[in-house]
């Protein structure tokens, strides 16, 4: 079998058959495209390589045929995604396949594809197919999600609390400390700065199912003024902070609406709450800053709200505050626009679902001059989904809380109905723009489980998946915890709500949080140097999301995972993800090449003009238009030129290192030049000594009357001539080693023949014959020495004590000094 090609996960939503639609095929897991290279026979599914841990095949067609992209092959339907197997076969069995009667199952993922297979007719393979989807789409319990079944592998997690506490602790300036599952289980964590503190009120989610164990809240307000101002607001979620200055003490808080009804009830513990979030600018009394309460909804529907119990606050209720409508609709206008944006993008793509290109629809529109009302048609339907107006709507609200924030140090509440879809996406885009931190991977990973998991935003049910709310499990509030509650059903808890209604039910799905990932990308294409993950990144974040496959998003609550015990039976989107990049380091798809540090280090605040979304091409148009939507092309080409560059960085340094190396070298070969040098330029002063010592020694000698021979012979000889006996006398000095060591060899000798003459036979004229004429009293003019034995004794005597301690003599040290130079 050949390898199979790189994939990209979806999952299924509604599955068509013909005309007929199966409505609540929520689950957006087991639903995985991936095309396997042609193969010329058929392979058993048992055989599979490419089949991940616990990943088993359910059922299977031949002679399938993917109307996409018109290719016959083999369909596996596994426990976690769709597996289609290319076969090679005869082009005209394959026409005439398609000549006949066809069959036609439409899947349609939410990752913005739609794919349509076609079947043989009466081989009963389409309804087996469909039925394997249904079970893989509507498990009956969320541990028969493959996350589940797959367990935690390689990518463990860890615990999310831990990670919520050091959040916090970040916030509070105290980064230092480290959070531990020890420090949870003894309470240890409720730590405080001057304006907040961490409160375990919600430790056993007896205040608000919905919200996390641990709370940052004012510092002056207690508790149980906590617990009153929890029954103010729809389903207990009081206004908690999500982020903070610790310079400016500016504050963003979030929270669900009011409970002031028609009647326009008013609740003091809840205005002392909202107030403190209001600490004071600086040590002047009355000196508060201002408050600004931004409800996402439009005015109309905060109205209509206050039918039911619910409504929006009063700004005379609350000091110095300001009440400002963002007019964001609702899940269901959301899920209606993307549906019709879905089917835009498959309809005026170069490739559709149908198997035809855009290009010879409606007319047929020409290039040269012709009709192009198509086209402007075409972009009228991607204005009519709406879409990109509603993200503009998103950005827009979250651009002005930011600039309170960041320019006014203001405080901020926002909320909608419940506070866990439009509040989400709100309260965490403009964190992203007030604090570098999360424009990195380990703040983005922090933000997302802080404002999005932590608080609550049901993923089971706006992403379809099995929730165990669904179960025979039902999530009550233990009212007497909490005081009495009115009837409202704005007034229960989130656990019985969720379980009157289905999880699957399609009024609960919306695509918010993936509406919520689209806005960052737009941030990312305004500001491509403020963040450190690319648009890549992204979307392999989204289809992790979307996949199942992991258990970070599952379930609608922290207490409904912790009751499921996710974080020890599935494994972790993030280990996951962080173990691709781990793979290729700096030079992987998910950095962004561009991000400087320096460039963006303070809040991101947008202009109007600015805000003006476009498409996003590498997760929009990755299947309907899949050219064009490289257009992270010059991003490629970049990412390339930076591992070239990587690579030649490598091979500098590996230059560098060996030139270190070969200096090193080097030095050592100079350090022992040096040293040769000093030992040779000792030799040559020991032997320049030495010559100066022999040329000492021959005036001394010669001044004694002596006649000195330097030869090159190994001995020195020392002749001694006397007229008288006209004899000679050669004494044979022994040889004498050097002392010095010369250029070229380390001993050299040399050879002194001394020839004497006695002194009764020396001439008067000689110089020795004059001193013994001048000296001798005894010596007559005209006559020789009439005492050579006597008179002269003492002379003589010099003469053979000279000869007898020649080598006495010539181990003496002799230098110029001793001697008058010639």
């Amino acid at each position: 079998m050949a390898a199979s090609r790189p994939s990209r996960s979806v999952s299924a939503r509604d599955i068509s058959i013909g005309c007929e639609r199966l409505d609540g095929a929520g689950s957006w897991d087991t639903l995985e495209w991936t095309k396997i290279e042609p193969v010329t026979r058929s392979v058993s599914h048992a055989n599979f390589e490419f089949l991940l841990e616990a990943e088993r095949v359910l059922d299977e067609g031949h002679g399938v045929v993917l109307v996409n992209t018109d290719e016959a092959g083999t369909l596996f339907v596994t426990n976690f995604r769709l597996l289609f197997l290319v076969v090679k076969i005869q082009s005209t069995s394959r026409n005439a396949n398609k000549s006949s009667s066809r069959r036609l199952l439409q899947i349609i993922g939410k990752d913005m594809r739609i794919i349509v297979f076609c079947f043989r007719p009466r081989t009963k393979q389409r309804r087996a197919i469909f039925d394997a989807l249904s079970r893989c789409t509507k498990p009956e319990r969320i541990w028969d999600l493959y996350a589940f079944t797959c367990g935690p592998s390689k990518f463990c997690n860890l615990s999310p609390k831990v990670r919520l506490l050091n959040e916090y602790f970040r916030l509070l300036g105290k980064g230092f400390h480290h959070a531990s599952m020890r420090m949870i289980e003894d309470g240890s964590f409720t730590m405080s700065n001057d304006s907040w503190r961490i409160s375990d009120i919600n430790f056993n989610y007896s205040l608000c199912q919905s919200y996390p164990f641990a709370l940052l809240v004012p510092k002056s307000v207690s508790d149980d003024e906590i617990i009153q101002a929890s029954n103010f607001r729809a389903r207990s979620r009081v206004p908690a902070v999500s982020w903070c200055n610790p310079e400016t003490g500016a504050v963003l808080a979030r929270s669900s609406q009011p409970l002031v009804g028609i009647m326009n009830t008013r609740s003091t513990a809840d205005e002392k709450l909202v107030a403190a979030l209001c600490a004071q600018l600086s040590d002047e009394k009355d000196s508060r800053r201002k408050l600004y309460i931004a409800d996402a909804r439009p005015r109309k529907n905060a109205l209509a709200n206050g039918a039911m119990g619910g409504g929006s606050e009063s700004s005379s209720n609350y000091f110095q505050s300001e009440i400002v409508f963002f007019g964001i609709d609702n899940i269901h206008a959301m899920r209606e626009s993307f549906a019709r944006f879905r089917d835009y993008l498959d309809t005026h793509g170069a490739a559709s679902s149908d198997g035809m290109s855009s290009f010879l629809r409606h007319g047929g529109w020409t290039w040269g001059g012709g009709n192009l009302s198509s086209m402007s048609a075409s972009v009228s339907t991607l204005g009519d989904s709406g879409w990109l107006i509603h993200v503009q709507s998103v950005l827009a609200g979250s651009a002005w809380i930011a600039a309170r924030v960041a320019l006014e140090s203001a405080a901020v509440l926002v909320h909608c109905s419940d506070g866990w879809d439009r509040t989400s996406q709100l309260v965490s885009l403009a964190n992203l723009m007030l604090d570098p931190y999360y424009r990195t991977f380990t703040g983005f990973q922090a933000l997302v489980e802080k404002d999005w998991l932590a608080f609550g935003h049901p993923f089971s049910d706006r992403v379809g998946m099995p929730s165990i709310s669904g179960s025979s499990f039902e999530l009550s509030r233990n009212a007497s915890s909490t005081g009495s509650f009115s009837s409202s059903p704005l007034r229960q808890s989130s656990g019985s709500s969720q379980a009157s209604n289905s999880s699957h039910a399609q009024n609960n799905y919306s695509p918010i949080f993936l509406q919520w990932v689209d806005c960052v990308s737009q941030l990312l294409r305004i500001y491509p140097f403020a963040f450190e993950f690319s648009s890549n990144f992204l979307v392999d974040f989204l289809d992790c999301v979307l996949s199942c496959r992991f258990g970070n998003f599952l379930c609608n609550s922290e207490k409904e995972r912790q009751i499921c015990g996710v974080d020890e039976s599935c494994g972790c989107l993030w280990a996951y993800l962080a173990d691709m990049r781990s793979s290729e380091g700096r030079s992987h798809a998910h950095y962004n090449l561009f991000y400087d540090t320096l460039k963006h280090n303070g809040p991101l605040l947008p202009p109007a003009a600015a805000l003006a979304p476009t498409l996003w091409p590498q997760f929009h148009l990755r299947w309907a238009c899949p050219f064009e939507s490289q257009a992270g092309e010059l991003e490629a080409e970049c990412r390339n030129m930076a591992i070239k560059f990587s690579e030649l960085q490598k091979a500098k340094e590996v230059a560098e290192m060996k030139a270190k190396e070969y200096l090193a070298a080097m030095e050592i070969l100079n350090v022992d030049l040096q040293n040769e040098k000093q030992v040779s330029s000792s030799a040559i002063n020991l032997a320049k000594r030495a010559s100066k010592e022999n040329a000492a020694i021959q005036r001394a000698v010669q001044s004694l009357g002596c006649r000195v021979n330097f030869t090159n012979s190994s001995d020195s000889t020392v002749d001694v001539e006397s007229s008288l006996m006209e004899t000679s006398q050669r004494f044979s000095l022994p040889r004498r080693e050097s002392e010095y060591t010369m250029e070229h060899n380390d001993r050299s000798d040399l050879s002194v023949s001394i020839t004497v003459v006695a002194d009764d036979v020396v001439p008067s004229s000689s110089p020795l014959g004059q001193v013994c004429e001048t000296l001798c009293p005894l010596r007559t003019q005209g006559r020789g020495c009439q005492w050579p034995d006597a008179a002269c004794a003492q002379l003589g005597s010099q003469f053979v004590g000279l000869k007898a301690n020649f080598d006495a003599f010539d181990r003496l040290s002799i230098y110029d000094r001793y001697f008058k130079s010639e």
